[in-house]
């Protein structure tokens, strides 16, 4: 058995922010019927930073959505901590996703009447949280927005924006960070300077980052990654550089 069949159950308790156990799911009927993904069981280790590749339609976007509870499975399980989402209602759904989980999307999303640490602090406010005000100003500091931290969206870089998209994942010290290409629509420089901050994140502030990607260069910023094809794990790579991801994506046809 391969580590990348290994059960999530095997590895040590509590040393994962998130997992899924024979996830499936499975879109349309009969027909139409397409099979995302077929019994997925991978682990997502706390204070890791995790790249998830793979050619168009292999299934990875969808298991991050399932991951991050912003879809259903269709079968199998996905937790957050040791929380199985099939058990929650939408309610509780949202609430889990509110208090535990940080996203980074490709569009930074932030509110243009608010200033840079009012969209930081906006999840923590809508949810009447205070949060813990130290570790925010050690975000706004850590991402160099503290210069920043008054001005507006339209007063901002692009890669300042997703500065303050970044910071706001973090504000609320989530359980696991996903980003969904989260460098996609900045230019070379200044996403090499987000993921930058984000594998500093993982390093410094111990935070769990999982980031879908087409680009090797921004999966070798991370400390795992996992090549999916046909909605199934079909390999994964420790301590990955651009070219060894690169050939790997090659061999599967993307």
């Amino acid at each position: 058995m391969t580590a990348i069949d290994t059960p999530p159950a095997s590895m040590p308790a509590g040393a994962l922010a998130a997992h899924t156990d024979g996830a499936i799911k499975v879109y349309g009927s009969g027909d139409t019927e397409v099979h995302a993904l077929r019994h997925v069981s991978v682990g997502f280790g706390k204070g890791q930073f995790t790249a998830i590749m793979g050619p168009s339609g292999s299934g990875k976007s969808t298991l991050m959505q399932c991951m991050a509870g912003l879809d259903r499975l269709s079968g199998g399980e996905a937790y957050i901590g040791d929380t199985p989402l099939s058990s929650l209602n939408d309610k509780a759904l949202t609430l889990l996703r509110r208090e535990k989980i940080g996203f980074i999307f490709q569009a930074f999303n932030l509110i243009p009447t608010l200033t840079a640490r009012e969209n930081i602090t906006l999840p923590l406010d809508l949810a009447g949280a205070k949060g813990d005000q130290a570790w925010i100003d050690e975000v706004i500091a850590t991402t160099g927005l503290a210069d920043r931290a008054t001005h507006r969206p339209n007063e901002l870089s692009g890669g300042q924006q997703q500065r303050v998209a970044v910071a706001r994942a973090l504000a609320s010290r989530p359980e696991i960070i996903f980003g969904d290409e989260p460098t996609g629509n900045l230019d070379s420089r200044t996403g090499a300077e987000i993921l930058d901050f984000m594998r500093r994140a993982v390093r410094e502030l111990g935070q769990t980052i999982v980031m879908v990607t087409h680009d090797p260069v921004s999966a070798s910023y991370s400390d795992r990654v996992l090549f999916l094809a046909d909605g199934q794990i079909v390999d994964e790579m420790a301590d990955p550089t651009p070219d060894s991801v690169f050939d790997k994506m090659k061999s599967l046809g993307d």
